[in-house]
């Protein structure tokens, strides 16, 4: 048998880095423009905003003049990350940097699912995944962010204060991976993500003026034609309302009457979101080694689903998340992923390829829209509901050499 599974072996592998390296050369000669990809061009925000605030930044402050600049103090970081490749220019660094960055998230969720208990599925999720959202993914930090993400994820059983470490560093970057920590147990995570987001968060307010400027800019911000609540003005559209839709805090977003109010509805159904996480994480009393990253996976989905904004690089964070979940054999996410995959193959087609739709609210605009958040929506209920089943209803016992392997683990931990 270990004959059969040693001839076998070499032609997955062989399989998922072939894949790998042939979409990501599609998508490198897209952002480096040998190849144009259809729609808007997604590289601007690279070679234009970014490399706008990295001349700011290194002079050693935050662009405190910018709203666009919405991001925690260790996003300096990302913005200035090309100037460590000084023979290229900004732009060309950065899709070099945003490659690397995928390609270790790929070389990570390889190493893990060659152990023992785990599988390559959560590698092919990445291989597949992050083609189907096309070249903004290189053309956004947010893969950088993910890289962490993941790290810090696949960290947590064995190792909870490399993960508290890397979420802290991670919620400095963006924020969205201090959710991370929802479904760990252990107080060490807790700490070391404590102790280092505050001391990065010290430094940074000590060394450069702006550190803590976006909590103003985020605050302001109003629904993005993207999002689940954009829906009620794309439809509020076609019987006369007399809003606008505009560039505003650095995304296209509707303004007029009643904006506020579904801006509102937003942030409420966020709260009601986290309300359920809470009562997730005190009514829980099975938590077996898939279950930090399902718990992970369900907290980020909430989030991005009820956001005033859902802009395509947020599902390079659910392609990341849901990865790793599927690491696991034991997870129970299969089909939220795959639901997550198909919104990712929609999202391509509404942004860049149609968003002129998108933006004139025309028939095909809303379509691709309603049925991206409608997988987006169906995928975070059905998640969450197998979250609970899972681990608050009816737990299933783990089988013995499972438990053998938690206790173990809990112990050298």
């Amino acid at each position: 048998m270990t004959g059969a599974r040693g001839a076998r072996f070499p032609y997955g592998l062989v399989g998922l880095l072939g894949t790998w390296g042939l979409t990501r050369l599609v998508l490198l000669l897209f952002v480096f423009k040998v190849y144009v990809f259809p729609g808007p061009d997604v590289t601007s925000d690279v070679s234009v905003i970014y490399q706008g605030w990295y001349e700011v930044l290194r002079h050693g402050t935050f662009p405190l003049d910018d709203v666009t600049w919405q991001y925690p103090p260790a996003a300096a970081l990302a913005i200035l990350s090309p100037g460590l490749l000084p023979f290229l220019g900004y732009a060309q660094a950065f899709f070099v940097l945003a490659f690397l960055a995928d390609f270790v998230v790929f070389g990570l969720l390889q190493y893990a699912g060659l152990r023992s208990g785990k599988t390559l599925r959560g590698c092919w999720v990445w291989v597949i995944g992050v083609p189907l959202l096309g070249p903004t993914v290189y053309a956004r930090y947010d893969v950088m962010v993910t890289a962490v993400a993941v790290a810090a994820l696949l960290a947590g059983t064995r190792h909870p204060r490399v993960m508290g470490a890397l979420v802290g560093f991670g919620a400095m970057l963006k924020v969205w991976p201090v959710l991370l920590l929802v479904g760990a147990v252990r107080r060490r995570v807790w700490a070391a993500a404590a102790v280092t987001a505050a001391g990065i968060a010290v430094v940074f307010t000590v060394s450069m003026p702006g550190a803590v400027a976006f909590l103003t800019f985020q605050r302001d911000r109003g629904t993005e034609v993207e999002s689940l609540g954009s829906l009620v003005f794309h439809v509020a559209r076609q019987y006369g309302w007399d809003g606008q839709v505009l560039l505003n805090y650095g995304s296209v977003e509707f303004l007029g009457p009643y904006v506020d109010v579904v801006s509102t509805a937003a942030l409420v159904l966020t709260g009601v979101a986290f309300g359920w996480l809470l009562l997730w994480r005190l009514r829980a009393r099975q938590f077996l080694p898939h279950t930090l990253a399902d718990a992970a996976f369900v907290a980020v989905l909430m989030f991005t689903t009820t956001s005033r904004v859902i802009s395509p690089q947020y599902m390079v964070w659910l392609v990341g998340l849901a990865a790793v979940c599927l690491c696991f054999r034991g997870s129970r996410m299969t089909l939220p992923v795959g639901l997550v995959l198909g919104a990712c193959l929609v999202t391509v087609l509404e942004f860049p390829v149609w968003f002129s739709h998108v933006v004139a609210s025309d028939r095909l605009g809303i379509t691709l829209l309603f049925v991206r958040n409608g997988l987006l929506v169906v995928a975070t209920l059905l998640a969450a509901l197998r979250l609970w089943r899972g681990t608050v209803s009816r737990p299933t016992p783990p089988l013995p050499s499972q438990a053998a392997r938690t206790e173990e683990t809990l112990a050298s931990s």
